[in-house]
């Protein structure tokens, strides 16, 4: 393995950090300062799970709203 995928693999932020930074960014409101601090401390692995576990979250939550509203 390389070192440079060795360091993003090896990187210390929780998986609730990443949830809560993908999150952000789902909405638009992430910072550049906040992204830039991110990008150096989130593990790529965890923001991809992250990713599509919120977007599959959201999915259903429109889903839900919708057929509560069509009754």
């Amino acid at each position: 393995m390389s070192e440079n995928l060795r360091q993003a693999i090896d990187r210390k932020a929780s998986f609730g950090q990443t949830i809560k930074a993908v999150g952000a960014s789902f909405f638009g409101v992430r910072g550049s300062r906040a992204h830039q601090a991110d990008v150096t401390r989130l593990n790529p692995l965890h923001v991809i799970i992250a990713g599509v576990v919120l977007a599959v979250v959201f999915v259903l939550t429109l889903l839900f709203v919708v057929r509560m509203v069509i009754r």
